[in-house]
């Protein structure tokens, strides 16, 4: 597999504090709650093992029945309340980083593009995804 060297970044302010935002990125019940970019799709079930060499894998449907896959991926870097790093099967990396401003909190993440989809399709669907993790924190 050929690998990009782009990386894409997306980024959200969630108003609430670090602790409770880094507890629902972190935790199986929440991150099926809110780990998919549309409306149409769903995250019936995940898996995270938030340790260094621990496993995350997140069921991702499409509600619909028509097509479904598991995101998979092992934690690299754990810094509670900072930091999450892992990297996917096929090599590419993914960090997040958690930044308290005030009372809110700011999330990046910066991951390694693929070459199958546009880098903008891309950078869309995670920003969905984040977004969607922001609104689920913030209710």
């Amino acid at each position: 597999m050929t690998m990009s060297n782009q990386q894409i970044t997306i980024e959200t302010t969630i108003a609430a504090p670090v602790e409770r935002v880094w507890r629902s990125y972190t935790t199986p019940a929440d991150i099926t709650q809110w780990n998919f970019a549309s409306d149409d799709w769903w995250c019936p079930s995940a898996e995270a093992d938030v340790r260094v060499g621990g496993n995350y894998k997140a069921r991702m449907e499409a509600k619909d029945g028509s097509f479904g896959f598991d995101f998979e991926a092992v934690y690299q870097e754990v810094e509670v309340g900072k930091t999450l790093a892992f990297e996917m099967p096929d090599g590419r990396k993914v960090r997040t980083t958690f930044k308290q401003v005030g009372d809110a909190t700011v999330v990046t993440t910066v991951f390694d593009a693929e070459t199958q989809n546009p880098l903008q399709m891309q950078r869309d669907g995670w920003q969905a995804i984040l977004d969607n993790f922001r609104r689920h924190v913030e209710t």
